[in-house]
């Protein structure tokens, strides 16, 4: 096929590439060592590279030819102890976890740098042309935070918001919303941004020793939104871990008898909205888009009723009838919830006070709180993307894969949000990766553009090929074949021309 003429520059992907290192083989499939890969774009033709990251991790245990580094998933017994002191020591060591700079999930943009991120302390900073891996930077250094969210949002500034946890820190556990500039000041041109990082709030957690867990959160041009969900991390149980031999995977558990809270909070007093909102217990990885209309705020989000994906990405579970044995007990939802932020305070209770059209409801309680129950929009969509554009706005396209009951994305759709109208693409043997959508230049509505996706085939004799399709029509442009042995990866974004360095800066 043909390529657009405008589109020039890089898509760049990241997820886990190696999962066996000598005769050690990890748990899980999110442990994998991270493995880098672009396309390039340049007048009509496409490059293709892949390289692991060469994180401190990769070569720990490269050099010890097994693994040596605890992930999430698998936890890693480096020395045999010599002597019961040296071994009681290791135990305490691992009480706050060291963790890996393994940067799996995602790729984050910070003024002209990129960097390879997961949900550690840890990102690494990439050359995004040659994959080289740079500069470890340690969130930690910065703000007081041990994990912190492979997704976050950028404001038209240039600026970065993302929140991390912070575990017993003064004896309290938060969630802390900061703020990362796109550059140093000008005097201070030789300082790295992170220096000038900010904590724009934080929020205290519903539990000391059981904070909640997220994988990403919602921002609005006011607002931003943190879901606080009943799937939480034991830290008792996290410090014992080592000990106990068991990973840290095992100390997340899914408590269906809570209630899933709603945290909102303004961006310019930087303070949270007193209100208290909330829902049915819920797992949320992935919110889509959320913005503001008369008063309320409407978020979208892709939800289950427990926490089976994690579940069935261990490897034990990845064999050769994969898709026909793994059956997700809890297929993802796409919902969507109105909030009232202003409304009635004289309203009586057991009131709807949602006052835009929709099928939503926020019910008032006894207590003054606001029971919010979701539209919901569609099902068995899961890695959501957006015309980021469009973000914190009001906005009508989705851009997914499809899973239904399976884990295994089969198709690739856009959804429109108001119709409900939905247009796919899917071919035996395929599956594609999160679809990207980039804009044409000149792009005068919101799916003016494309949208690129990895497709891995299950079908030993055929190759992988990067596909290109019309976002309007849905319509084939392209494809490019790759003849290697491409992996299923996470997340990854596409870098327009105008902002990659040149060889020369």
């Amino acid at each position: 096929g043909q390529l657009p003429t405008w589109l020039q520059g890089i898509l760049l992907r990241n997820g886990p590439g190696m999962h066996r290192i000598g005769d050690t083989t990890y748990n899980h499939w999110f442990d994998g060592l991270a493995l880098l890969h672009s396309f390039t774009f340049k007048n009509g033709e496409v490059y293709y590279r892949s390289k692991y990251l060469r994180s401190d991790t990769y070569n720990y245990n490269v050099e010890a030819n097994r693994i040596v580094v605890s992930e999430f998933g698998t936890m890693a017994y480096p020395d045999p102890c010599k002597n019961i002191f040296a071994k009681a020591f290791s135990y305490l060591s691992h009480t706050i976890p060291e963790f890996t700079d393994n940067c799996l999930i995602n790729i984050m943009k910070t003024g002209d740098d990129f960097y390879a991120t997961s949900e550690t302390n840890f990102i690494r900073k990439i050359n995004p042309q040659t994959l080289e891996t740079l500069e470890k930077v340690d969130y930690s250094k910065y703000v007081a935070v041990n994990i912190a969210t492979s997704h976050p949002h950028y404001d038209s500034a240039g600026n970065i918001l993302n929140i991390g946890t912070s575990i017993v820190d003064k004896g309290k556990t938060k969630y802390v919303l900061f703020k990362i500039p796109p550059s140093a000041p000008e005097k201070e041109k030789k300082k790295s941004c992170f220096k000038h990082l900010e904590v724009v709030c934080s929020i205290p957690s519903r539990s000391l020793l059981h904070p909640s867990y997220y994988h990403s959160f919602g921002i609005t041009e006011n607002y931003i939104v943190f879901i606080e969900q009943p799937f939480k991390l034991d830290i008792v149980k996290m410090a014992t871990a080592y000990m106990r031999g068991v990973n840290w995977a095992s100390c997340l558990a899914y408590h269906k008898e809570e209630k899933t809270w709603f945290h909102f909070i303004d961006k310019k007093t930087k303070k949270e909205v007193s209100t208290k909102f909330y829902t049915d217990a819920m797992v949320v990885f992935h919110h889509i888009n959320a913005y503001e209309e008369d008063g309320h705020i409407i978020f979208d989000i892709i939800a289950y009723t427990d926490n089976s994906l994690y579940d069935m990405f261990y490897l034990k579970n990845l064999g050769k009838d994969f898709e026909e044995n793994n059956k997700l007990t809890s297929v993802p939802t796409c919902k969507r919830f109105v909030v009232p932020l202003q409304y009635d305070k004289d309203a009586e209770v057991g009131s709807n006070l949602v006052t835009l059209p929709s099928t939503t409801t926020a019910i008032k309680e006894k207590d003054g709180s606001i029971y919010c129950q979701p539209e919901i929009l569609c099902e068995g969509i899961e890695l959501p993307r957006i015309n980021y554009d469009y973000n914190g706005k009001k906005y009508k396209y989705i851009f997914a894969t499809e899973v239904q009951w399976s884990p295994v994305p089969t198709k690739i759709i856009k959804f429109n949000t108001q119709t409900k109208e939905m247009l796919h693409w899917r071919e035996d043997h395929c599956w594609p990766s999160e679809p990207i959508f980039v804009p044409s230049p000149d792009a005068r509505e919101e799916d003016d553009g494309i949208v690129l996706t990895c497709v891995v085939i299950s079908d030993p004799k055929e190759a992988p090929f990067l596909l290109v399709l019309d976002a309007k029509t849905f319509k084939e442009l392209g494809r490019a074949i790759v003849d290697v042995e491409m992996h299923l990866d996470l997340h990854g974004m596409f870098i327009p021309e105008k902002d990659l360095k040149t060889e020369t800066e």
